[in-house]
C-alpha cells in the first residue's frame, strides 16, 4: 500500500536534490529506513515479447556514475552499467511475464504480476519500495510512487537499467528464432519496419495478440 505521509515527504525532497539521485535514499537511511528497493519495468508498449520488472536494493555507499533513466543511456553503456549494478547491489529480483499471459490478463495486470514476481525474488524483505510512475499493486508492502522516479532516484534508475537490459537480451534471443522481424533492432516495439514485417509474415508466438498491430 502507498505510504502517503512518506510519499509527500519524498516528493518535497526532490526539488532540493539539485540533480543528486542519491538524496532520497540517503535521507531515508538517515531516518532509519535502510532496506529500500527500487522498481521499474520495461516492455509495456511493444507488440511482442514479455514485460519485465526489476527490483534493486543498493547499499548506502554504492557509487556508480551514470545511473539514470535507462532510455537516455546508449545500449553499450547501459549494458556496462547493468554489470556494475549486479556487482554492487545488495539484492536483485527480476520478474518476467510472457506474451500469452499478457493477452490473458491485460498489460496492466501483467505488469503488476511482473512487479510482484520481482519483489518476491528478492532474498531480503524491503522496508520500503520506491516505484517509478503510477502506483502498481504490491500488497503488504510500504510503497512510494515517484513520477519520473528513474530520473530522481538511483535505485529506481538502477532497476530501470536492469529491466531494460534483461528485456533487450530476451528480444535479441528471440531474433535468432524469428530473424525476419528485426527484433534485435526494435525489440518488439511498433516501428514501421516491425509492422511491415507483421503484414508480410504474420504474427509469431511471441506477439501479443491483444495488441493492435
Amino acid at each position: 500500500m502507498i505510504d502517503w505521509d512518506l510519499q509527500e515527504k519524498i516528493i518535497a525532497w526532490i526539488p532540493k536534490s539539485n540533480g543528486d539521485t542519491t538524496r532520497i535514499e540517503h535521507t531515508l537511511f538517515a531516518e532509519g529506513i535502510t532496506r529500500v528497493a527500487g522498481i521499474d519495468e520495461a516492455g509495456r508498449g511493444p507488440l511482442a515479447g514479455p514485460v519485465v520488472a526489476a527490483a534493486v536494493v543498493l547499499p548506502y555507499d554504492c557509487s556508480i556514475p551514470g545511473i539514470t533513466d535507462s532510455k537516455s543511456i546508449p545500449p553499450i553503456k547501459r549494458s556496462h552499467l547493468a554489470i556494475e549494478i549486479k556487482e554492487n547491489a545488495t539484492d536483485i529480483g527480476i520478474g518476467i511475464v510472457e506474451p500469452a499471459e499478457i493477452d490473458r490478463i491485460n498489460i496492466l495486470q501483467a505488469t503488476n504480476k511482473a512487479v510482484r514476481i520481482a519483489v518476491g525474488a528478492l532474498s531480503i524483505d524491503p522496508e520500503l519500495i520506491l516505484i517509478d510512475g503510477k502506483y502498481l499493486d504490491c500488497p503488504d508492502k510500504r510503497v512510494v510512487s515517484i513520477i519520473k522516479g528513474d530520473v530522481h532516484c538511483r535505485t529506481i534508475a538502477a532497476a530501470s537499467i536492469l529491466a531494460k537490459v534483461t528485456r533487450d537480451s530476451i528480444m535479441e534471443q528471440i531474433h535468432h528464432i524469428y530473424p525476419l522481424y528485426g527484433f534485435d533492432k526494435h525489440k518488439g516495439y511498433p516501428t514501421k519496419e516491425h509492422k511491415a514485417a507483421i503484414r508480410k509474415y504474420g504474427l509469431t508466438p511471441v506477439h501479443r495478440r491483444s495488441f493492435r498491430t
